[in-house]
């Protein structure tokens, strides 16, 4: 970091500012020959509210491309403009930086290497970013991550809310906009700082009363490159402006910033106050001999901040009427949950206000004061009395894996049995589609029943709902069992996400076919090569990696990542060597090199699948023919298929997400609240419907389930009989076309709908057999289920919407037609 106040000014070169741009805009388009580029960029303009439609464009990158090395930038926030023909820089935020040992260059040997000090070690504060800046007109510029913000005279967005934090501060200075404006765009910088306001949001720390407001933790240069001020000269631009200053501490040592941080996480506390970890401030180099610049990490507290999330989680969850699941902290999350029923039960309005993120930390300082405790001194008292007691854990291990083929987990599973004599559970074996998963788990808890202390369960697991699926069942079944994940690592730490998986199949394939047919389910010396690729290729696409904040994947108890293209005699080792760290009772003593030497000679020379099975591929357009031939030979080989769950119209989820998001990007920020909280949370349907008539409702309209029921078989025959390719491997053919028109969203705190209309119901007799022809856009939490969106839409036609009614409406404009599939849904299970 530049370390003196007349050396920060850089000038901006339009030349390098118009490279970054086009580099920017190549990011979303498709390169030489089709192939796509590593890395996406999403370009969205913004017209500044109070101008003559003067606009600045936003740039972002997908989270995980910020791994890749080839971006054009790592800024994460950047907004650009045109003054005069010319680009420029509105707004720079940081580079994205990363936490300790999460990707290559943060890891610990890297970071003692390649950086220098001084090391400045800022609080790192707890709520959401806010850039400003000034542009050629001096405007005042206020922005969120990738918005400038919504005005709103009832609610406001996050730029919104900090715009009027800066007036606060200004008018108390006796100063305005255009000063601040002027100031920074002589600075050709970026003011970055952190909206803290439980007024507005809640997040983890609390911040109220003289605790609220802007945090201004630095000022970047409005540069392609990164380039910041040093924390002195921030602390001096807060003075002057008004803006609540970062702590920070420097350190011109990294073994001192190590011993430091690590003697911090112990509590989770400094200077008497809970804090989340800190963002360390240095220089850095990608190699020796290369040149220094400005780099950050962050060291991040995993407790108490986990634990507090867990109190969150399980109190939404009694609010929901679900039973909490926690598997940390269990005594103390235990009293937390008998005092939050109490103030619940004694507070109707505390639930409502809760899932709305208001009220959460007033909750739980309440039962620490109650307790006399402080969560950091819940950390220390655990960690005296022995922690979570996983060093006791003797038995009722399950081991499962999240991988693709090739990956070596039979392999390993085998060589651990050879090792430990543990059982494996194969779900190759599982003969036959129906209650597959169902079987697998029998055999599972079978196998502990019969004194097994671990089973292995080999399956890929590589969907998160096939995670999802084991978890609940075995919790079920063995309520206490300690399930360990295997995880094979997809995305390698410093290495692009395209390089990564072009070097996974490079292995994988080599390993498939170097074997031949001695696997369950793919035969390499009797199936074509193109075949067997176009299996691995199918479930590499529809991998996704484990993400232990996120449902099913936090309820793991460990995670064990390895190398797909390790060794399997590498990764054996590594999991019976964190194994044995973690779980020292589970066997006496580590085996030798020897011992794990011979045990994988034995996976690998000696062991033989008991069953083989037939899999098929996902073939590329060359191969349309065949797999219409396969489908073909299944369906009249194997008649009984699974019934009919329900009829709909399946509608393409693109048109519609496109006029969701542009309606509702046009509404005040309260109007959005819920739609943007369904997608922060993920919670909307991966695809849309409209229901004709589900199962349930077959006996109260016989005539309409039997005609469409008979419309299905016909369409099933003519498709066998003219090899007629079929979705998904699922024999679901379309049975009529029918247009909709998206006339009007409807929606409360727990789902949301959007009313149809069916232009062509009357000509092709199509209709529904609910209230109203609809689709469910998405759910608040997964217990709640979108047929509950008719139950909303019922309440919507009988009493409206509006203050009281607990519901909100918005038309659809622009008489928007989308062309939908009539088709029967198979049951699944």
């Amino acid at each position: 970091m530049a370390q003196q106040e007349n050396a920060l000014y850089t000038p901006q070169e339009v030349r390098e500012v118009a490279g970054l741009i086009r580099s920017l805009e190549a990011g979303a388009k498709k390169g030489p020959g089709g192939q796509k580029k590593s890395f996406t960029c999403k370009k969205t303009t913004f017209v500044l509210a109070g101008t003559d439609g003067v606009t600045v464009d936003s740039w972002r990158f997908n989270d995980w491309d910020y791994k890749n090395p080839d971006l054009p930038t790592y800024a994460r926030g950047l907004f650009t403009f045109q003054t005069n023909g010319k680009p420029g820089i509105a707004i720079r935020g940081y580079d994205k930086f990363f936490n300790t040992e999460e990707v290559n260059k943060t890891r610990w040997h890297n970071v003692e290497t390649n950086t220098r000090g001084p090391y400045e070690l800022s609080v790192k504060e707890n709520g959401c970013i806010i850039f400003i800046s000034g542009l050629p007109d001096d405007k005042l510029l206020v922005c969120s991550k990738h918005s400038t913000g919504v005005r709103s005279d009832v609610a406001a967005s996050h730029a919104v809310v900090g715009e009027r934090w800066v007036d606060r501060q200004l008018n108390a200075l006796g100063k305005t906009r255009k000063d601040l404006a002027q100031e920074l765009r002589s600075r050709n910088a970026t003011a970055v700082a952190e909206l803290c306001d439980d007024s507005f949001e809640e997040h983890v720390l609390a911040y109220v009363g003289d605790r609220a407001g802007l945090y201004l933790h630095g000022i970047n240069l409005n540069l392609p490159e990164f380039a910041t001020y040093p924390g002195h000269l921030v602390h001096k631009f807060a003075d002057e402006w008004g803006f609540k200053k970062v702590e920070f501490l420097v350190k011109d040592d990294i073994q001192d910033v190590r011993t430091f941080l690590e003697g911090v996480a112990e509590t989770g506390a400094w200077q008497d106050k809970e804090i989340e970890g800190f963002v360390i401030r240095c220089q850095a180099r990608d190699s020796e001999g290369e040149p220094w610049h400005d780099w950050f990490f962050k060291y991040k507290f995993e407790e108490p901040y986990l634990m507090y999330r867990q109190w969150r989680e399980v109190t939404k969850a009694i609010i929901a009427g679900r039973n909490p699941k926690y598997k940390k902290h269990q005594k103390i999350t235990g009293e937390y949950l008998k005092y939050a029923r109490r103030q619940l039960a004694s507070d109707r309005t505390l639930g409502k206000k809760f899932n709305q993120n208001q009220g959460i930390i007033a909750m739980r300082n309440g039962f620490l004061k109650e307790r006399g405790l402080t969560g950091a001194g819940i950390i220390q008292m655990e960690s005296e009395d022995g922690g979570e007691g996983s060093a006791d854990v003797m038995r009722d291990v399950l081991l499962t894996f999240t991988a693709t083929i090739g990956c070596g987990k039979t392999t390993v599973a085998v060589a651990l049995q050879k090792l430990f004599g543990w059982s494996v559970v194969q779900n190759d074996n599982i003969e036959g589609m129906k209650g597959r998963s169902r079987r697998f788990v029998g055999e599972i808890s079978s196998a502990f029943l019969t004194g097994s202390s671990v089973v292995i369960a080999d399956r890929n697991n590589h969907q998160r709902r096939e995670r999802k699926q084991l978890i609940e069942d075995v919790k079920n079944l063995i309520p206490n069992a300690t399930i360990v994940a295997i995880h094979f690592v997809h995305e390698q730490p410093g290495v692009s996400r395209h390089a990564s998986l072009e070097r996974i199949r490079q292995v994988t394939r080599d390993r498939v076919f170097s074997r031949g047919d001695n696997h369950q389910t793919i035969q390499a010396g009797t199936k074509s090569q193109p075949e067997i690729t176009g299996i691995m290729e199918g479930f590499l696409n529809r991998f996704e990696a484990i993400n232990i904040l996120t449902e099913p994947d936090e309820w793991f108890d460990t995670v064990i990542d390895l190398d797909p293209t390790a060794s399997s005699r590498e990764n054996l080792e590594a999991v019976v060597s964190r194994l044995h760290s973690l779980y020292p009772k589970l066997f006496h003593e580590m085996p030798t090199g020897d011992d794990m030497d011979e045990a994988i000679e034995f996976a690998i020379r000696d062991y033989e699948p008991a069953l083989k099975q037939k899999l098929f591929s996902t073939p590329s357009s060359s191969k349309k023919e065949a797999k219409a031939a396969q489908k073909s030979m299944k369906l009249t080989q194997n008649p009984r298929l699974p019934k009919i769950d329900y009829f709909c119209i399946r509608l393409p989820p693109n048109p519609i997400l496109t006029v969701l998001e542009s309606h509702f990007k046009a509404q005040d920020a309260m109007t959005q609240r819920f739609y943007r909280q369904l997608q922060q949370s993920r919670r909307i349907q991966p695809s849309f419907h409209i229901t004709i008539i589900h199962r349930a409702n077959s006996k109260e309209f016989p005539d309409v389930w039997e005609r469409f029921n008979t419309m299905h078989k016909d369409a099933l025959t003519a498709a066998t009989t003219n090899n007629t390719n079929i979705d998904n491997n699922r024999p679901e053919p379309e049975l009529e076309t029918c247009r909709v028109v998206l006339e009007r969203v409807v929606w409360d705190s727990r789902v949301m709908a959007v009313v149809t209309r069916l232009l062509d119901a009357q000509e092709k007799d199509l209709g529904t057999t609910n209230e109203l022809a609809h689709i469910t856009v998405g759910t608040a939490d997964q217990s709640i289920k979108p047929k509950e969106s008719n139950d909303l839409l019922h309440t919507w036609l009988s009493g409206g919407s509006g203050e009281g009614t607990g519901i909100s409406e918005m038309e659809i404009k622009g008489n928007v037609v989308i062309g939908g599939s009539v088709r029967g849904v198979l049951q699944r299970y």
